[in-house]
């Protein structure tokens, strides 16, 4: 996923993350000087969901237009050998196996 704040606020026109900050405080949501800055220069590690409502109500947009996603990325870490395997057909095959303390299935 890729964020989006800092562009999603310049259309709206909104330059500086203080004058952000300010506008979500007005609309209910006080952020640290510190947490602003992190949100306004990178990707959250975590944000809530609520924080999120309040940030998409103050620059009138949604969750899309703030989290942009990367498929790219997604199939960039997927691991080689699984890979190899779906182009081979054999992630179709599932191989039963018996555990400890397991009943055998129906004749």
């Amino acid at each position: 996923m890729r964020w989006n704040l800092r562009l999603a606020a310049a259309e709206r026109g909104i330059w500086k993350s203080t004058e952000m900050r300010r506008l979500l405080a007005d609309a209910g949501l006080e952020i640290s000087a510190g947490k602003m800055s992190a949100l306004w220069t990178g990707p959250p590690t975590t944000i809530r969901l609520d924080d999120l409502d309040v940030i998409c109500a103050v620059l009138d947009c949604s969750p899309d237009d703030l989290l942009i996603r990367e498929p790219e990325a997604v199939a960039a870490r997927r691991p080689a050998a699984r890979e190899a395997r779906t182009a081979t057909g054999d992630a179709s095959k599932v191989t039963p196996r018996r555990g400890r303390n397991r009943t055998l299935p129906p004749a």
